[in-house]
């Protein structure tokens, strides 16, 4: 089939250009012309919980990567809080084989820090690291400090990025929010803002020790900002990302409800605006959407006993179109780096021909049941979104296109 763009624009090298062309797609079906469209390369999110092996009820490869192409990814990478964790080879096979069975996309496993992510004990890297994109303990922080200089040594001399979710657990105090005025009005246990950016000034004094190349997931705390931003400035080898929701919400805009519980947690206005200020000055390097899906039972208990974790692959570019771009707090180029060039250039994977289309004078309201996904539970739920994905191609072939089109 062919697809024809006419009256578009396009990123290219940097920048959008007019764009009006044919594309022979590999697909069989009616040819389709897109107008006024914008055309830009595929997504890529570093941060994806796919839930499978393990997990399917929340999620399966198959619906998990349908969801993402929908929201214009051809590249993600999965999380490693499975069952079985992927600590071995053994392990991660078992998740490279319903990759390749079941997945319309890219997906690019993390291998676990440790084994079983328990902290106690690194993971085989040298056999690892051929099947990982790098390596994570996501879910959970490496408490142990002369065990994570062990891992970035490791890393370093394998070339591989250690990507670190930075919690504190001395620091949690049984704490489900942010410890902040919501939290008090409500008399809701808090979680500090000490317990991220605590351990993300240990891990940057590792990283400029060992010269390893280090990640930092979900940025969430304005202290977390500055000390990354002070660490690039002194050379450490140190990128991170952040998520739509951090950069939307703020604590006094949270409901007692399951789809607003995530961790790190939603924080307070300062934190937000200094995330935004991150974004624009370049310490954010990109956005992640820490797709984390859950069954509709264990995401219906409010803030106190709801599972930490929401959706957002699906809706990820028109959050950040609408209240990014639209609001003119940066380009769409600038978006474009954040959402597709950043991550694939920082964990080595080449520059992508895959495209998605996007409409993004298509005004919307987010409806979960609509999702793809199995996971449902959306802070974004009932928001008005700019950008509608009409399609996505992931090496030349369609993998996903909107119905109506």
């Amino acid at each position: 089939m062919k697809a024809t763009f006419k009256n578009c624009q396009q990123y290219e090298n940097g920048k959008i250009i007019p764009a009006d062309y044919s594309l022979e797609l590999m697909n069989n079906g009616v040819d389709t012309v897109f107008n006024n469209c914008l055309v830009l390369p595929a997504f890529c999110d570093v941060h994806v919980h796919l839930r499978e092996p393990g997990f399917f009820y929340k999620e399966t490869i198959a619906s998990g990567t349908r969801a993402c192409a929908r929201g214009g990814y051809t590249d993600v990478f999965s999380m490693p809080n499975l069952n079985p964790v992927p600590d071995s080879v053994e392990h991660i096979k078992e998740q490279l084989d319903i990759i390749e069975r079941d997945a319309v996309i890219n997906v690019h496993p993390y291998a676990s820090i440790t084994v079983g992510q328990q902290g106690e004990k690194l993971s085989d890297f040298d056999a690892l690291e051929k099947y990982a994109i790098a390596f994570s303990d996501d879910g959970k922080g490496v408490q142990s400090g002369a065990m994570m200089e062990n891992a970035m040594l490791n890393a370093k001399r394998l070339n591989k990025v250690i990507a670190a979710h930075c919690e504190d657990n001395s620091l949690l105090f049984g704490g489900c929010i942010h410890d902040g005025e919501f939290a008090r009005q409500n008399n809701i246990k808090g979680i500090c803002s000490e317990s991220e950016w605590g351990p993300i000034k240990r891990d940057l004094e590792l990283a400029e020790k060992t010269g390893c190349k280090y990640h930092i997931c979900h940025v969430s705390t304005k202290e977390s900002v500055e000390l990354i931003r002070q660490a690039k400035k002194r050379g450490v080898d140190v990128t991170c990302e952040t998520a739509p929701h951090y950069l939307v919400f703020n604590d006094m805009m949270l409901k007692n409800e399951g789809r607003f519980k995530m961790n790190p947690p939603i924080r307070a206005e300062e934190d937000r605006l200094a995330l935004i200020e991150g974004i624009k000055d370049g310490t954010i390097d990109m956005i992640a959407t820490d797709h984390a899906p859950h069954s509709a039972e264990e995401k219906s208990k409010g803030l106190t006993g709801s599972l930490m974790g929401v959706v957002g692959i699906e809706t990820a570019f028109s959050v950040m179109y609408t209240f990014l771009v639209k609001s003119g707090i940066i380009s769409i180029e600038k978006l474009v780096k954040l959402m597709s060039i950043n991550p694939r250039k920082r964990f080595g994977l080449p520059k992508t021909k895959d495209i998605c289309v996007f409409d993004v004078n298509d005004e919307y309201i987010v409806n979960p049941d609509e999702f793809l996904s199995k996971g449902r539970s959306t802070p974004f739920e009932n928001m008005k979104l700019y950008g509608s994905c009409l399609m996505t191609v992931k090496d030349n072939k369609i993998v996903y296109t909107k119905e109506n089109i």
